[in-house]
């Protein structure tokens, strides 16, 4: 039998460390913990067993949601990815949870034949096949781990705790993740853009960071369209706007032809990779469908990389019109 290893519902200063470079992130694939059968408490053979993934926050959620309680944790080896992304991915699904059934040997650590495991694992389970080869019926609990101690009183999840939630708070502590991972982009193309253009290029690069970084997820729910992509490129034309306006505001003119092509090249070249970063976002939210995701992605990258072509095409263009074109 393998190691039992005991936890607490205590998050130490290192876990809260760990919590914050993860929401930052920061080595972003590093925050596991390691897989097997967790004791919380002092469980007896009848304890409960919840099921999570080796990621370190969902481990940590679940075992702040149920301090106090006496049971075991049966953590799967889904390569440090929470329960709802591994269970799109195929780690978080029957094969793994009866693999580590079979490891830990849970079979002689308790009597009773359940594991509960998050609802937002379902889509990569097949209960019946886990039940089958294991003996171990699945039950799935609440969305949120907070909700466990609740839904254990009676194992009856209330509508609430079935529903999944995108307020705000759960939008923008996305953000920093982004721009992190996103950094390694957009410092380049700054430094690129502000050769180019001065001060108005690394503005340019600014204006795509903020519109589609912090402002999309910010406004997701109210821009219309059902669409990711499509809400990215309503922000992303706003954000071209805001761009265009700066210019005039500094001066610049949109009348005349030439003014009239650069400007619409502008919008054309900021839109795209505004809706870009919307449709990234996707991954991060829990009203976006596998197969809708596909659909936008070939739908909608052939159409970003026309904008951007013409937009470049009108912008040389508005560079080399002749002068008569600006009266």
């Amino acid at each position: 039998m393998s190691e039992i290893m005991a936890t607490t519902g205590e998050l130490s200063a290192s876990d809260r460390r760990d919590h914050i470079l993860a929401r930052i992130g920061w080595d972003r694939m590093g925050h596991k913990v390691v897989p097997g059968l967790y004791r919380l408490g002092d469980p007896a053979p009848d304890a409960p067993v919840f099921v999570t993934s080796n990621y370190s926050l969902s481990f940590y959620a679940l075992r702040s949601g149920i301090a106090g309680m006496d049971a075991y944790i049966l953590v799967l080896d889904t390569h440090g990815i929470n329960v709802w992304c591994a269970a799109g991915k195929g780690t978080f699904g029957a094969e793994e949870i009866i693999k580590r059934i079979e490891v830990t040997r849970l079979r002689e650590v308790v009597q009773q034949r359940t594991i509960i495991l998050p609802q937002l694992g379902a889509p990569g389970v097949n209960a019946h096949e886990v039940r089958q080869r294991s003996g171990f019926k699945v039950e799935y609990g609440p969305v949120l781990a907070s909700d466990v101690k609740e839904y254990m009183k009676d194992h009856r999840a209330t509508a609430e705790m079935r529903r999944v939630r995108f307020p705000l708070r759960d939008r923008m502590v996305l953000v920093p993740v982004e721009v992190v991972n996103y950094s390694k982009f957009l410092i380049p193309a700054a430094l690129v853009m502000l050769l180019l253009g001065g001060l108005m290029g690394l503005f340019a690069v600014l204006v795509v960071a903020i519109f589609g970084l912090v402002f999309f997820p910010m406004f997701l729910p109210f821009i219309p369209t059902r669409q990711f992509s499509s809400k990215g490129l309503i922000i992303g034309f706003l954000g071209g706007l805001v761009f265009v306006s700066s210019q005039v505001w500094l001066g610049g003119s949109i009348f005349g032809m030439t003014g009239l092509i650069k400007a619409i090249a502008e919008v054309l070249l900021i839109a795209p990779p505004v809706a870009y970063f919307a449709l990234n976002f996707t991954g991060s939210s829990p009203i976006a469908s596998r197969t809708g995701v596909k659909r936008e992605i070939f739908r909608y990258i052939p159409m970003f990389v026309i904008m951007i072509a013409l937009g470049a095409i009108l912008i040389a263009i508005s560079a080399f019109a002749p002068l008569g074109w600006s009266l």
